[in-house]
């Protein structure tokens, strides 16, 4: 399945994409998808739903993240070996990770906001996988069991807060609107392998960054273990699973963003994302 949330912002329901493409309106059996819906017993309802008779919504409705506001964000670094090169680091024996402020999270088509005093804003696209069942220290074979499905992710960062102002990485990457998600959520069944998946990033139409997840030193059931020995997964919690080769900050010269540019981010059988870079405008 597809599942999505459509809406007016702060005002979303959920929904589901039909086999057709069309958009769906689940909220008379579903309010919203969240902590509280994100469970396998949830899922295994709204399969058994006759899809076409939910109500359609129009082709332009605005879509929000797939996931209302999760208890955490999860962010992996240097999961892919080239990417660590850029940066000019060495590969962590075991995956870094850091918290990100779940009030980032924006919408796939939702304008990104330089953050005030930001200078350095770069992309980051990212496979995000979103969590169906508490867990803590979960074995590897198992691990995917906590796993509701995956959605497309641009771990946007603002290079000066993360590396310069107490080398902190949650500085660079929490301010508001920094995490584009979506246009939906993919559930598990869906996608056999995770780790088998084009992704891509392009600015203003020219390609930064084109990998596949096959390219990262852990499998995501590897990543889901390891993190889980130090955090437990909560249904709804969001993993960012790292970021390939391409970023801004990694080439020579660095290039970062603009007011007026256009980034979009493709994960292959998870859609496409477009988001629009504007200045600061006081929300936070």
């Amino acid at each position: 399945m597809k599942l999505m949330r459509w809406g007016a912002p702060h005002a979303e329901r959920a929904g589901l994409v039909d086999g057709a493409g069309r958009l769906r309106d689940l909220s008379d059996h579903v309010a919203d998808w969240s902590w509280q819906t994100l469970t396998p017993e949830t899922l295994a309802q709204i399969q058994q739903l006759d899809i076409e008779s939910l109500p359609a919504l129009p082709t332009d409705t605005r879509l929000g993240a797939p996931v209302f506001r999760p208890g955490k964000i999860v962010g992996s670094a240097l999961t892919y070996g080239k990417h660590a090169a850029e940066a000019g680091l060495e590969p962590p024996e075991e995956p870094m990770f850091m918290l990100t402020a779940a009030s980032a999270i924006n919408g796939p088509e939702d304008p990104v906001m330089m953050p005030k005093g930001g200078t350095q804003l770069d992309w980051e696209a990212e496979l995000a996988v979103v969590f169906c069942k508490a867990g803590a220290n979960i074995p590897v074979d198992t691990a995917m069991e906590y796993v509701a499905g995956y959605c497309v992710g641009n771990d946007v960062s603002e290079r000066v807060f993360q590396l310069e102002r107490g080398t902190q990485w949650t500085k660079g990457k929490s301010a508001d609107t920094l995490k584009p998600l979506g246009p939906w959520l993919v559930t598990r069944d869906e996608i056999p392998d995770p780790n088998q998946l084009d992704i891509s990033l392009s600015v203003n139409g020219e390609i930064m960054q084109d990998s596949n997840t096959a390219d990262m030193m852990y499998s995501i059931a590897e990543l889901v273990s390891i993190i889980s020995r130090y955090v437990s997964w909560q249904p709804g919690d969001i993993l960012m699973t790292g970021t390939p080769p391409g970023v801004g900050y990694g080439m020579k010269p660095p290039r970062y963003l603009n007011p007026g540019d256009v980034m979009e981010a493709r994960i292959e059988k998870l859609g496409a994302q477009r988001s629009v870079i504007v200045p600061y405008s006081g929300r936070y």
